[in-house]
């Protein structure tokens, strides 16, 4: 009766670890692998999934209220977007004994639709994936969370010439934001260039 009780409150005791064949994979291409599950104790999950998300982080300049100068006054702060996010099933309902270990082959598209993997000093997007043994009236075994590349399809080669245009980027004097040296405003926070 006390394992019952406690069973509430804890996940099965489970290895669960996810082994992708790349870390790296280009948008509209199967991110392949295996879940890998290895039971300790006797469960039944209601599914066996992995659950794959990209997030976005940007840091923007909002206006926001200070008290001491009674006036709003621009504030970078960060903001969260989750852009895409899928629970694809590997297994329905799975009765796991103990001591037995089993594979779940993993095949997941990449919209192409979808936002490559990004990073600068005032964005970042991420994708992450994990593995997840849903189990009924107890906390789910997971995986580690894995970090994936998701980068844009290889480009076609150009028949056509292009021209190639040098871009010389200056930091606004008030938020530190790359921006155009032919701007008169930054794209940021909207501040009069300064000479």
């Amino acid at each position: 009766m006390f394992k019952k009780f406690t069973n509430k409150f804890t996940a099965p005791e489970a290895e669960v670890q996810l082994k992708l064949s790349s870390n790296t994979i280009s948008l509209g291409e199967n991110l392949q692998g295996n879940l890998n599950v290895v039971s300790k104790e006797d469960f039944e999950t209601t599914e066996v999934r992995c659950e794959i998300q990209c997030v976005e982080r940007a840091n923007v300049i909002k206006q926001v209220y200070d008290a001491n100068l009674r006036t709003n006054v621009p504030r970078q702060v960060e903001e969260t977007a989750v852009i895409y996010s899928a629970k694809p099933s590997l297994s329905g309902p799975t009765q796991f004994t103990n001591g037995e270990t089993r594979d779940f082959p993993i095949s997941i598209n990449i919209p192409a639709g979808g936002r490559p993997t990004y990073v600068d000093i005032n964005q970042r997007v991420t994708w992450t994936i994990k593995g997840v043994l849903a189990v009924n009236g107890r906390p789910d075994r997971t995986s580690s969370t894995s970090e994936i590349q998701v980068t844009q399809p290889s480009a076609q080669p150009v028949t056509q010439r292009e021209v190639i245009r040098t871009v010389v980027m200056i930091p606004c004097k008030y938020c530190q934001a790359l921006m155009d040296q032919t701007a008169t405003t930054c794209p940021n926070c909207g501040a009069k260039r300064t000479v």
